[in-house]
């Protein structure tokens, strides 16, 4: 049994590394595929370019920890932290626009990203994060901009 218990160790540490080689593998094309595919600042929106009747029509998801979802928030966000959004995907619905966003982009992109890789392609980041959304008027960012459209 001594002899017989490392061997099947080296075995099976053989296989689960195989198979992670090929779910690597499997993930790095979904994610080339993704890149090739997807539109320069397809994915992001800048808090000028949403009017305020549009809020209630999109799931507005904050990707920051509970304590800061805490102290403030875009009105009618739910608070999924950035690492969750694919263990909680099934919250998220692919038939209307989702509007992700963090403190300043980084963690919500990288949430956007996994969600648009695994087929959300109904995912838009708030350009800047809840500070840009906040320095620029919050809801009314819109109307203070005249109802731009900035460009990327």
């Amino acid at each position: 049994m001594k002899r017989f218990f490392p061997a099947l160790c080296i075995g099976l540490s053989f296989i689960a590394s195989s198979a992670w080689a090929d779910n690597k593998a499997a993930a790095v094309d979904e994610m080339a595929g993704y890149l090739e595919f997807v539109d320069y600042g397809g994915a992001t929106i800048f808090p000028e370019q949403i009017p305020k009747s549009e809020y209630a029509k999109m799931l507005i998801i904050d990707t920051r920890d509970a304590g800061q979802f805490a102290k403030d928030h875009i009105p009618g966000a739910i608070n999924i932290e950035w690492r969750q959004v694919l263990a909680k995907s099934s919250q998220i619905p692919k038939d209307k626009t989702v509007l992700l966003y963090c403190n300043g982009g980084t963690l919500s992109s990288q949430a956007g990203f996994a969600l648009r890789v695994a087929g959300w392609d109904n995912v838009k980041i708030l350009d800047g994060g809840f500070t840009a959304w906040k320095a620029k008027g919050g809801m009314n960012a819109n109307a203070k901009a005249g109802g731009a459209q900035p460009k990327h």
